[in-house]
Order: structure tokens, then sequence, then C-alpha cells
């Protein structure tokens, strides 16, 4: 019985020693530690359709279409079939519904002009999870900084509107800032300067202070355009404002301000050195305003511009991590817009200085005659279900389009619906696309609503 007793005592301790073997010579499941999530705002199925027939005609590809894992994202919000971006956005980074107008917090927060009238209780987002974490986080956007899809990365507060109280939030060690940013993000890259300046300063700031000396003082660098940006050490924190509110748009933008591509190669400059990976959020906001003014050749511009900054994105991180067995790059929309395609169109091709392309008239197919409304107008391939450019009465009423008119920088697409003054076209209530590429995108499928988003990249980078 001792000899059993002992020839059992030696296998078992032979079967842990081969298990522990084992465990030491297996590599670590391999994780995303560094997570790049792409947000064009507003840039639903159609605008991408659109977008890809101006930039590369039918039969091309954008960046955006090669990613090898895609799913379909539901975008409703707690108290709305059609969200804002700020309920939106806050579904992707913490996994909770909110009500339209809020930034980050539970579905018990409304939105109200006096927080402290508002119920509700922040929600943590991956940005912080990935602090908490030691990782580097950063920002970059074409919108202020401040604006509704950025600040749902780092800020909590009931009403999007708040700026100033959200540009707060960013500024280590000074009233209203985050704590659980810890010593601050890595990189914050956008326009907005006017919400970190006070009043004399000719900025929006009623309470005097002055968050770009703030935050210099707290060790950030602060650029201002171009120059400064491609100057900055990745070695210390960086802020850059590129303007006192949005950026321009990228059909406007002049040399000296950084185009969304340089802005993302930037950040990834800050980010690429930390040992335990970042987080970075990059966002073409300027989609949506372009579209809320049924401008769609700016629209369509910036959704190649932001597709631009994917690829080089990609292009960029696969020189130190070529298989992106260590990345996870996904690309989506917060929501949709009332853009349709109409009428059955003849194939145009890409868009160049002389072919409107996709934003010309809808010319039959089968004869290539301009197509006819029922007041026997010509009409675009391109409109809107609702926004500003409508005619009173008759069509009929009013000159005839032609293709240089309605391919024009400044043409604002007609509507169906009228709701005013430019800029009122409502946001659209449809699915949008996800793409994704690297470590954890194969879990990415299917039908998913936007909550499900935050828990697998939660999952994929082990946050």
């Amino acid at each position: 019985m001792r000899k059993m007793a002992g020839l059992a005592l030696m296998i078992g301790a032979a079967l842990a020693a081969g298990c522990n073997s084992t465990n030491d010579s297996n590599p670590p499941e391999p994780s995303a530690r560094n997570v790049i999530f792409f947000l064009g705002d507003g840039m639903g199925l159609n605008t991408l359709t659109a977008a890809r027939i101006y930039g590369v005609g039918e039969e091309g590809s954008l960046t955006i279409d090669t990613l090898p894992e895609t799913a379909f994202i539901k975008t409703f919000s707690h108290d709305s079939q059609v969200t804002d971006s700020a309920p939106s956005m806050a579904a992707y980074m913490t996994g909770v519904k909110s009500n339209n107008g809020v930034i980050s917090m539970d579905s018990d927060a409304t939105q109200e002009a006096d927080c402290s009238k508002s119920a509700g209780k922040p929600v943590t987002t991956l940005l912080e999870l990935a602090k908490a974490d030691g990782r580097g986080t950063g920002i970059v956007t074409s919108t202020r900084v401040t604006h509704a899809t950025p600040a749902a990365t780092y800020a909590h507060i009931c009403n999007r509107d708040l700026e100033a109280d959200i540009a707060a939030q960013l500024v280590p060690g000074g009233a209203g800032y985050n704590g659980a940013l810890k010593e601050g993000l890595d990189v914050v890259l956008g326009g907005g300067s006017s919400f970190f300046l006070p009043t004399a300063a000719k900025g929006k700031r009623t309470d005097g202070r002055d968050l770009i000396a703030e935050m210099q003082a707290k060790g950030y660098q602060f650029a201002s355009n171009l120059e400064q940006l491609n100057q900055a050490d990745a070695s210390k924190p960086l802020l850059g404002l590129f303007g006192s509110s949005h950026m321009k748009y990228d059909l406007d933008r002049p040399a000296s301000e950084p185009s969304l591509s340089q802005m993302t190669l930037a950040a990834i400059k800050q980010l690429k050195g930390k040992e335990k990976g970042y987080f970075l959020m990059v966002e073409g906001g300027r989609i949506d305003h372009a579209l809320h003014d049924t401008n769609a050749k700016r629209a369509l511009q910036d959704t190649l511009a932001f597709d631009d900054a994917i690829k080089a994105a990609i292009d960029e991180v696969k020189k130190t991590d070529p298989e992106l067995k260590n990345t996870l790059i996904l690309v989506t929309a917060d929501h949709d817009h009332t853009l349709v395609l109409n009428g059955y169109a003849k194939r145009t091709g890409k868009t160049t200085p002389s072919n409107p392309g996709v934003l010309g008239l809808v010319k039959n197919y089968t004869d290539g005659e301009p197509s006819k409304d029922s007041d026997g107008m010509p009409y675009t391939i391109i409109g809107f279900g609702n926004g500003y450019n409508r005619v009173e009465g008759p069509r009929s009423s009013v000159a005839a389009l032609d293709d240089a008119t309605v391919s024009a920088n400044d043409y604002h697409q007609e509507v169906v619906v009228s709701t005013g003054d430019i800029g009122n076209e409502t946001h659209g209530g449809t699915d949008v696309f996800l793409g994704a590429i690297g470590q954890g995108a194969d879990s990415f499928h299917g039908s998913l609503d936007n909550t499900a988003v935050f828990g697998k990249v939660k999952a994929a980078a082990k946050l």
C-alpha cells in the first residue's frame, strides 16, 4: 500500500510538472493591446454608397469596403427611435443606452440646462478602462473636441451642449476634472479652442479660465497648425486645437490645417510607444454637418477623407504589427441621415472636374436622357428626405436644374419635407455599417445593438 501511495504521489508530481512546463512554454493568449475606434458621424449606408461612387466609381472599393469582418448596427437610443450622436457614441463606449442629448450617463439621466435637475449616474467608458489599465489614450476629430462624439469617450454630463463644462473635464487637476482620466489623455486633436479660452481672449468661457494654459502647465504641448503638430514630441502629452470651432471641411481645408489622416498619424506617433498599448478614437465628424446642410458634395468629400485616415492608420500600424495580432481596428457610424439615391440612373463612374458623377442629374440607363418628374423637370441622383431646399409649388415654376448647378461645391440637394433653414435636416433611424480588422475582429458579425459593441471591444482588448 505504501508503494502504491508513493507511486501515486510520483505520478501526480510528474503530471503537475508537465502541466507547469506546458503553461510556461505557451505564449499568452493574444489580445488587442491597441484599439483604434473609427467613427464616421452620420455615415449611413446610403452615404457610404454615394461616397464610393463619388470617389472610385460603382465598381471601385474604398478602404472601408475591404475590412474583412462586418456587421449591421442598431442605433436607437433609450428614448428615441432616431438617436443623436451623444447616446449613440455613448452606447459604443459604455454599453448602456442613454437618452438623447446625454453624454455617457445611465438611462435615468435626462438632458437639462442645469444638470443638478437631472438624475442618473456616470457610466465607465472604454477609454477610461484603458486608462485604468495603464494604456495610452487619445481622441482625434474634425469637430470641436468637446462635441458629442469625442466627449462621449472621456466626459460625463447630462447635456451635450454644456461644452465649456465638458472641456474642463479634460484638464488634469482642474475644477471639474474627470478623475477617471488619472494623469490625463495622452493626445487630444481637433477643433474647438473657444471652449478652452475665456471671453477676454475671444473664447466662450465665462469663468475666466484659460484651459490651454492650464494644460500646458500640466506638461502638455500645444499645437494650433500643421507645422506645430509635425514638431510635437512623442514623449510628452499633446493638445492640438486647430480652430475656434469645428475644423474646415476637407473640400475647403487650407494647407496650414492638418487633415484627418495627418492628425490620426500624429496620434499614433504619440501612442505607439506605450508599453501596455493604447485606445484611440478617430471621428470623421463633419460628414454629419454637411448632411444636415443637405450639401452632398462636402459630405462625400469628408467621407473620403475619413476613409483615407483609415487606410493611413492600417498602413502605419502594420509597420510594427504586420498581421495586426495585437491591434483591433473598428470602423462604424453613430447614426444615419435621410440621404437617398433616386431614380434609375445609368452608371456615372467617379466624380471628376468634367464628370459630375453621382452628384449629377438622373440620366436614365436605357437612353442616357435626363429623367423627369411629374412636372416634367429633371432631378438629381442624390436627394434628402427632409431639409432646407424644397421648391414650393410645381418644380416647373423654377429654372430647370443642370449638372453644373447641382455638382457645385455649395449646392444643397432638394428635399421632400421642408424643415426650415440650412442645417435642419434630421438624422435617420436605419441601421449602420460596422467593419473590423485585426485581433478580435471576428467577433463582429450579423445584426448587433450598438451597446453590444462595447462588450466585444472590451473582451478583445481584455479591459
